[in-house]
């Protein structure tokens, strides 16, 4: 049981350390603010949460086997991640406030919490990679003899907790590095880099059969 769980720890870590789409957006929102940047890991992981629980009921079997469904979300997928790309792109060559506000007033700030909340949910639940992996994924560290639905729902649980705390690992040290980030040449690069790599994967996505 132990080992097991130390195993499912284990590739937890490295799925989390694989870059992806999501990967990119929350260093993108960090660049904003260190509460744009956990609302969009707690967004991220939520999609993580119910992804586990969809596959614990079986029902992303569904996904797999129908090759019409599973092309209909990742024609979704892709237009969320291009949608994401020319946003992050649109908003560096404005160089709103938006942008590269680097205080911004309580009010947008709580926006901005429930946005980038919404952002990481939204990338996570549009990746039809995402379901169809944790289908696959978290049936291999049920211990025999556990019931696999609770067991499943429950490893679901500590795979986003971890991720919550890896993923907050990045903003940490985002904002730590916040006084060389903030500078308007180097933030305008990364936005650029971030919005230009979330466009790639979404043409990707759109590509890929």
């Amino acid at each position: 049981m132990l080992t097991t769980f130390i195993a499912f720890l284990g590739a937890c870590l490295l799925i989390a350390a694989s870059p992806g789409p999501s990967t990119v957006l929350i260093i993108r929102q960090s660049l904003r603010s260190r509460r744009a940047g956990m609302m969009t890991v707690l967004g991220n992981e939520s999609g993580v949460f119910l992804w586990g629980v969809v596959a614990a009921c079986g029902l992303t079997a569904l996904l797999a086997a129908s090759q019409l469904a599973y092309d209909a979300m990742r024609i979704v997928g892709a237009v969320v991640l291009i949608a994401f790309g020319v946003q992050t792109l649109r908003a560096t060559r404005r160089g709103s406030a938006e942008g590269f506000a680097t205080e911004p007033s309580a009010a947008p700030a709580e926006i901005s919490g429930w946005r980038s909340y919404r952002s990481g949910l939204l990338l996570n639940l549009a990746n039809p990679k995402a379901a169809v992996f944790a289908m696959s994924f978290l049936p291999q560290f049920v211990p025999a003899g556990m019931p696999e639905l609770p067991t499943m729902i429950g490893l679901a649980a500590i795979w986003a907790v971890f991720e919550v705390g890896y993923y907050g690992l990045y903003v940490y040290f985002v904002g730590r590095m916040k006084a060389v980030l903030n500078r308007a040449a180097v933030r305008r690069r990364l936005e650029q880099v971030s919005g230009g790599v979330l466009l790639a994967l979404g043409v990707k996505m759109a590509v890929d059969g």
